[in-house]
């Protein structure tokens, strides 16, 4: 039986393990996202309703949170929208369909919670088959002008993006502080940090600007 509900407080350990399991030595040596998710819950950005978990076989097997974000237009108009991450599954139950699952059942919720667009960094080839497409086709970029192709867009609801310029501003929640993150992650169980081709990948995505 698969069971996709919010995250309850006593959840928050074994999420936290989940993450740091998931992301470790993916895209650096060690990892900052079960950081990340600890100090998530409590910034003002964060958002409790869409902080899913997914159980398989008895047990929690995944999660995804959202944070608000935000579009300005070039006349300084704000849209408000979101941004998911992290989203992970235990690598025993990767690529079964556990993902999809998740993130379809909180693209809904969100919809229905009345938001209409989704902006997140990643590797397209997780991500467009979901429905993400390069932030160029939306004219979405940073500030500075640029669209990193990392950068996807998704529509909640069709057409919303009207062809307009708009500049992405993630949650500051998303900068952190990666001395603490490393005095948080010394109070868990050491774990080997390594170099592996992944994390060459990911500086290439988050790296390359489509013109």
């Amino acid at each position: 039986m698969i069971k996709i509900r919010i995250e309850e407080e006593t959840d928050y350990k074994k999420v936290e393990e989940i993450t740091r399991n998931a992301f470790w030595n993916l895209y650096i040596p060690g990892c900052i996202e079960h950081y990340l998710v600890h100090v998530m819950r409590s910034h003002k950005d964060f958002l409790p309703e869409l902080d899913l978990v997914i159980e398989a076989d008895n047990q929690i097997i995944g999660n995804i949170m959202y944070t608000k974000a935000k579009l300005v237009d070039e006349s300084g108009e704000e849209k408000e929208i979101l941004t998911f991450g992290p989203v992970c599954i235990m690598h025993e139950y990767q690529r079964m369909g556990y993902g999809k699952m998740l993130m379809e059942h909180s693209f809904e919720k969100a919809a229905a919670l009345g938001y209409d667009v989704i902006v997140i960094y990643g590797n397209p080839y997780n991500y467009v088959s979901r429905g993400f497409k390069s932030c160029k086709k939306y004219n979405i970029c940073h500030e500075n002008g640029t669209c990193p192709s990392a950068m996807m867009v998704k529509e909640l609801k069709k057409g919303v993006l009207d062809g307009r310029k708009w500049f992405y501003y993630e949650s500051p929640v998303m900068n952190i502080n990666e001395q603490e993150a490393e005095r948080f992650d010394e109070s868990l169980e050491k774990m080997e940090k390594e170099i592996i081709p992944s994390q060459e990948e990911f500086y290439i995505y988050s790296h390359s600007i489509i013109q």
